[in-house]
């Protein structure tokens, strides 16, 4: 085979794969551990292009642009990369207190987002972003994966088939260790610190703060709220519900050095639906492996059913010492299968699995045990006035 022989099956091949008028042309903005993740699960898909990167890390931004595998331009201001028209849809993988004001302006710059969760930092945003969505024309997803994961859905089918009968109480929990984790006191190339703090106040550069984000309520909620969206979000989706009415939350003292959210908390959200989801994180305890590490148990009047990461089973009255439903799947698959349903609704402009909506349903109950926590009493959601009220 010659070289233009060569050139031209190839290029058939490709275009095969994805014709030029399918092509869909995805922009990250965050090109972190995360955000590097999504790239690899959205490149998949043979009709992704990645053609833009922003970020303000230097070192995760030549990272994202490596892995795009050339061909994407590079960004260091996320409002120059949604000006771009030929961009179809973002990934918006940052810290948690850029969530809102990022997706407001892909919103308004016509694309379609997949944006990490927590969707949002406040009731407020939550509540803004909503209307925002429903005003127009986006396609947005929140990555809360679970709403895809085949063994969740499974779940979800078991419960509203009546197998557990009246499910008043749902137990959850999630354990690991953070304590052996030594503050960060350097960074490996350059980072605009100023823009990475964006909305938040403001502090001298602490390298600290940019690798544990997640642990300064300045940019996020605390461990509780990062792990805690996932977890009532999966109650979520198999109870059936929505907003909560009430939650109540305590927490232990913070441990690790420097930030200021505890490693320890157990939430109560309380629900219309008369029943009670109970969360409980602990990253003061031991570490199991990644299969092992959770577990939402739903308390029927009738059954129980214990649902982790990879097993799903239920145990009955009669005989509950053995299941009698039982499932496994790969937790992995649960991001790949939830980037998939996000590509078939930018192609089809059919509603996606995470909607905006249901996002904040599960953003609203942590932001409300961290209010809970903070005020050290018990607060409610006024669903007419659409508030936090303490």
């Amino acid at each position: 085979m010659n070289r233009r022989t060569f050139l031209l099956s190839t290029g058939t091949a490709m275009l095969l794969q994805a014709a030029p008028s399918d092509r869909i042309h995805v922009g990250i903005i965050g090109s972190g551990g995360r955000g590097q993740l999504l790239m690899k699960v959205f490149m998949s898909d043979p009709a992704v292009l990645i053609t833009a990167v922003a970020d303000v890390y230097e070192p995760n931004l030549e990272a994202g642009l490596s892995l795009a595998k050339g061909g994407a331009k590079a960004y260091r201001q996320y409002k120059e990369l949604l000006a771009d028209k030929a961009i179809d849809a973002v990934i918006i993988a940052t810290p948690e207190h850029w969530h809102a004001r990022m997706l407001q302006d892909a919103i308004a710059a016509g694309k379609d987002v997949y944006v990490e969760k927590p969707l949002c930092h406040t009731a407020d945003e939550g509540v803004a972003l909503m209307d925002a969505v429903r005003n127009s024309k986006s396609i947005v997803q929140v990555g809360m994966q679970r709403r895809s994961y085949d063994l969740y859905q499974k779940a979800r089918d078991i419960h509203a088939a009546g197998a557990l009968g009246n499910v008043r109480l749902v137990r959850s929990w999630w354990i690991n260790n953070s304590l052996n984790q030594q503050p960060a006191t350097t960074l490996e190339g350059p980072l605009d610190w100023e823009q990475w703090q964006g909305p938040a106040p403001r502090h001298p550069l602490d390298p600290n703060r940019f690798r544990n984000w997640r642990a300064y309520t300045d940019y996020a909620g605390g461990i509780v709220a990062d792990q805690g969206a996932h977890i009532y979000d999966s109650i979520h989706l198999i109870r059936g519900v929505g907003f909560p009415s009430a939650v109540t939350a305590s927490g232990g003292r913070v441990h690790m050095p420097k930030v200021d959210t505890p490693e320890t908390v157990v939430v109560i959200a309380e629900y219309p639906e008369d029943f009670l989801g109970v969360f409980t994180i602990n990253y003061a305890g031991m570490r199991y492996p990644t299969r092992l590490d959770q577990l939402n148990q739903f308390d029927g009047d009738q059954a129980r059913m214990d649902v982790g990461r990879e097993s799903v089973a239920v145990y009955t009255q009669a005989k509950p010492e053995l299941p009698v439903d039982t499932a496994t799947g790969s937790f992995s698959a649960a991001t790949e299968a939830h980037v998939r349903n996000f590509l078939d609704c930018v192609r089809t402009r059919s509603q996606p699995n995470g909607t905006v909506e249901k996002g904040f349903h599960a953003a609203l109950v942590v932001h409300m045990a961290n209010v809970s926590l903070k005020q050290g009493r018990r607060v409610r959601w006024n669903s007419e006035a659409r508030r936090v009220e303490v």
